[in-house]
């Protein structure tokens, strides 16, 4: 009797700049999201001749897989949050501007 396929090993670190390690660390509902972005900007970048825009996407996606594995559903919870602010004007859970003053003061020092 075959032994089965091993199965992949689990996405740790930061993926390469480059499509398919992306892609191996997204969930199945970010990767729909991935490719669907992807084929935009293949499409722009056909037609402009310019690879800016996959090089930026690239890198966008590395983020989020990177705070994927680190935190599973931060995407959804960040697209959740800033829907909420839209709606309603503010960030009730933001500190104020001199909380972050002295944050800013605190770390230079350190």
């Amino acid at each position: 009797m075959a032994s089965p396929a091993p199965l992949p090993e689990p996405v740790t670190g930061v993926p390469a700049a480059e499509p398919a390690a992306i892609r191996a660390a997204l969930t199945p509902t970010l990767l729909a999201e991935f490719d669907h972005e992807w084929e935009i900007v293949l499409d722009r970048a056909k037609n402009s001749k310019e690879l800016s825009g996959i090089l930026e996407l690239l890198t966008k996606w590395r983020h989020i897989a990177v705070a994927e594995v680190r935190e599973p559903g931060a995407y959804f919870r960040l697209q959740a949050k800033a829907e909420q602010i839209q709606r309603s004007g503010a960030n009730p859970s933001a500190g104020s501007i001199e909380d972050m003053r002295a944050l800013i003061a605190r770390r230079q020092v350190s």
